[in-house]
């Protein structure tokens, strides 16, 4: 039995984005969320920001976003800091080109629309670890620092948190920054060095972090509650913005923050 049967309230928010990528697909997710679920409403947002006016006037409603991974990070980002994000699991349905659903598809949410809708009524509820900044950022996946440069090279054709081979200037180097890394207190670089690169992910309940020196060079790793950056306005990459410059900043993890609605298996 899907959850609408039961009578729960739902708010479907789609996203202006997404309804301009593929306006098929979010009419698919639409029409089979609302099939479903009796109590539907939904939300067509005319602009990104109106998703804080939307997810305000939801009451009680379960919230489900159809469409990208900035969608969901700015709807996930605005109920963790208005203390509400562990009131009911979060629904997504992933519309948009691959590169702009990459951070909902890796936390298992299918790129079918149809599949991605039924995993929102029926699928059970996955506790997501998150990693939040001391500025109010929050991040899903990956955090990188510092961001890449934009340039030329396609998405995709390397990670993006290592150098471009290319030396021609906004060729997607990274720029050999002085950075400080401090994990749960204990210094895993000092600053002394330049080129330092930094990644972190939440795993486990803690913060998976690795830095490297070179693109080269063996890299320190640590497994932490916290990691605070320090440098002279470092960029840092979290999912798929980039942020910045910042002097400092501190992450923290906060484990099983977000419950989010997948497929059964």
């Amino acid at each position: 039995m899907d959850r609408g049967a039961g009578g729960e309230q739902v708010l479907i928010v789609i996203d202006p984005i997404a309804r301009h990528a593929d306006g098929e697909s979010v009419r698919i997710a639409r029409d089979v969320l609302c099939a479903a679920v009796a109590g539907a409403k939904v939300c067509v947002l005319d602009r990104p920001q109106a998703m804080l006016h939307a997810l305000t006037q939801r009451g009680s409603r379960r919230v489900v976003i159809i469409g990208g991974d900035r969608a969901l990070l700015r709807a996930v980002r605005m109920l963790y800091l208005s203390g509400e994000l562990d009131e009911h699991p979060l629904g997504v349905v992933p519309v948009g080109p691959e590169a702009a659903v990459a951070v909902i598809r890796s936390l298992g949410v299918p790129a079918d629309a149809v599949l991605a809708s039924r995993a929102v009524l029926s699928g059970p509820a996955r506790p997501i670890d998150l990693l939040v900044d001391d500025a109010g950022g929050v991040v899903l996946g990956a955090l990188g620092i510092p961001a890449p440069q934009p340039g030329p090279e396609p998405p995709g054709t390397r990670p993006w948190w290592r150098p471009a081979r290319s030396t021609e200037a906004g060729s997607g180097a990274l720029p050999a920054q002085r950075l400080r890394v401090e994990a749960d207190g204990e210094v895993l670089t000092d600053g002394a060095q330049p080129g330092v690169q930094v990644s972190v992910t939440a795993d486990g309940g803690l913060a998976a972090v690795e830095v490297r020196h070179s693109a080269g060079a063996a890299a320190v790793t640590a497994r932490v509650s916290s990691v605070t950056v320090t440098g002279p306005g470092f960029s840092y990459r979290a999912d798929t913005v980039n942020c910045g410059p910042a002097r400092s900043r501190t992450w923290q993890v906060r484990p099983a923050a977000l419950r989010l609605t997948v497929p059964v298996g």
